[in-house]
């Protein structure tokens, strides 16, 4: 409960200014939010019903995903140079 509640706090900083300064564009953050989600739902299903790479991807699917997590972690931590101190 604690990891989840650590992990919310940079959504807390960020929304909460967000929508106490534009209060009236709140529905329109909703909405699009929302779309862009189905947006990638949509890309999702159609990448894995593909016929030339959706088996291979249902196949091979979970044992990739922890790697491509982790290499995205990495990256991600990189970019934000999160990791000079470990250098």
């Amino acid at each position: 409960a604690s990891l989840t509640v650590a992990n919310g706090g940079d959504n807390l900083g960020v929304y909460i200014p967000l929508f106490a300064g534009a209060p009236h564009l709140i529905g329109a953050f909703a909405l699009i939010f929302g779309l862009l989600t189905a947006l990638w739902c949509v890309a999702g299903y159609l990448l894995v019903h593909n016929r030339l790479l959706g088996d291979r991807m249902r196949r091979v699917g979970q044992r990739v995903l922890p790697f491509v997590l982790i290499v995205l972690g990495i990256v991600i931590l990189a970019d934000a140079r999160a990791l000079l101190p470990l250098l």
